[in-house]
């Protein structure tokens, strides 16, 4: 799969063709005031790979309703220096998988941080994340869970940090 679908300089100047809801603003203040009740209580696990180039973490921290969201953190081995860091969030079917699928961001000299998608891992890469709330009817792996409210669809139900800003309350490993 491609990493973009257009063109660098297409990129920089596309705008949507949506309109936005007019209660688009106010939905998202409610829902980050919200999610704010929720301390993140990341936690940073050593996993011992046996890979020799890229040390790897099983990281676990409160998503949406303070529900649990793990992903794997792979930084390259012996990093004593800030790094830029690629977050990549799995598609619907797919969750986490195993530590020794994602090494390529890590041996290109990023950390890299690759998370579930909650309630998914059914189809490929399994996941870590259960969906603890449910919501509906839906068939597993595709983006129907929770469509009859914005609230679920937005951050209950598909985006497990969609109302988690990420914020490091202090140094990860």
């Amino acid at each position: 799969m491609a990493l973009f679908d257009l063109p660098l300089d297409q990129l920089r100047g596309y705008r949507s063709a949506s309109a936005e809801p007019e209660d688009f603003d106010a939905f998202w203040a409610k829902t980050l005031q919200e999610a704010r009740q929720y301390d993140l209580g990341p936690r940073f696990e050593p996993v011992e790979t046996h890979l020799e180039t890229v040390e790897v973490y099983d990281v676990t921290f409160a998503g949406f309703d303070g529900h649990p969201v793990k992903g794997w953190l792979t930084l390259p081995a012996r990093a004593n220096a800030p790094l830029p860091t690629v977050v990549e969030f799995i598609g619907y079917g797919g969750g986490r998988g195993l530590p020794h699928t994602h090494l390529l961001w890590a041996s290109a000299g990023f950390a890299h941080f690759v998370m579930d998608t909650r309630g998914q891992g059914s189809a490929w890469g399994g996941g870590d994340t259960p969906d603890p709330v449910g919501s509906g009817p839906a068939f597993p792996g595709f983006m129907t869970r929770g469509w009859r409210t914005p609230k679920a669809t937005t951050t209950g139900g598909c985006s497990p940090t969609a109302s988690v800003p990420w914020r490091r309350p202090g140094p990860i490993p």
